[in-house]
């Protein structure tokens, strides 16, 4: 960042008094600006034992299989952010069942929140962002073809959890060099 946008002045990189990490501040206004990782929003929505799948019409990654997802848009929540995806990308309508995947990417400052769902109708196709939308079961998910690893490690999990049917939460990091994932379970119940 160059210029501030509130009156275009010039901004300098500094920490602000009661900050701790640099932030661009404005010499004029004294706007500080921060700058925060982006929420991509999504489902993996189930029909029976397969799930919903897009194959991408857009860059990044053009031509490879991921789920519905993407950026959240401000005024919305992250549900309703994955419901809207899920309808741009896919055509299709869903019921959420819960928050399943957290995928934080540090090293694009990206936090992915994928929802678990049920397709309320067989009634889905493309959207203006995919190439084509399938159904599909784990043994033919192109698992050499997906376009992110936030994706694979999703559906690694839920294939990994679907036969006893219990979705603990699953959390994962990623930087450059490594991937550290975990399953975050509910505390026990007390009387």
């Amino acid at each position: 960042m160059n210029f501030c946008s509130n009156c275009g002045h010039p901004v300098n990189l500094k920490v602000p008094a009661g900050d701790t990490l640099p932030r661009h501040v404005c010499g004029n206004c004294g706007s500080i600006h921060y700058q925060n990782p982006k929420i991509i929003v999504g489902a993996l929505a189930e029909w029976d034992d397969r799930v919903l799948m897009c194959r991408r019409a857009i860059e990044p990654r053009y031509g490879l299989w991921t789920l519905p997802a993407g950026f959240m848009e401000c005024g919305e929540d992250s549900l309703q952010g994955a419901l809207r995806e899920t309808l741009e990308e896919a055509g299709a309508r869903i019921e959420i069942q819960g928050l399943y995947s957290i995928i934080n990417i540090t090293y694009v400052d990206q936090i992915y929140l994928i929802y678990r769902a049920r397709l309320l109708d067989l009634d889905f196709c493309a959207g203006e962002e995919s190439l084509e939308v399938r159904l599909m079961q784990e043994s033919e998910v192109p698992w050499g073809e997906l376009a992110f690893r936030s994706i694979d490690l999703t559906l690694r999990a839920y294939f990994r959890d679907r036969p006893t049917r219990r979705f603990d939460l699953f959390e994962a990091t990623l930087d450059r060099r490594h991937s550290a994932a975990r399953l975050i379970t509910p505390p026990a119940a007390t009387d």
